[in-house]
């Protein structure tokens, strides 16, 4: 028998409402701000994503041996040409997107977490 169960992925952010905001354009959901420096994406498909202040987060290096990613999230799209053309829209930065024929595309979120867009 587990010990718990999953609540939600927290990412640290600099401005946790903007990147909740861009995720709620990806994914769907509400942001709801707890005005604590909590926010949560509410009503998305699948693991609730939290942001939590971080005024001085220094973003993770992607690649890097020195400044590991340590995590990063995958969504599925139906298409990449169409997805990434979104998200660039939503302030992405592309990191990785140059590999033909390869299912995913790595960017980086406005507060510099790397995330990949996917199909199947």
């Amino acid at each position: 028998m587990p010990i718990a169960t999953q609540r939600a992925i927290v990412l640290d952010a600099p401005d946790p409402v903007a990147l909740a905001g861009f995720y709620a354009r990806i994914i769907g959901g509400e942001v709801k701000d707890g005005g604590d420096g909590w926010v949560d994406l509410e009503g998305a498909v699948g693991t609730r994503l939290s942001f939590q202040a971080a005024p001085g987060l220094v973003p993770p290096e992607w690649p890097s041996e020195d400044k590991s990613q340590q995590l990063h999230l995958d969504f599925t799209v139906p298409d990449l040409d169409t997805g990434e053309r979104e998200v660039l829209a939503l302030g992405a930065t592309p990191l990785d997107t140059d590999a033909p024929g390869r299912d995913f595309r790595v960017y980086r979120d406005p507060a510099g977490h790397p995330f990949c867009l996917c199909v199947d």
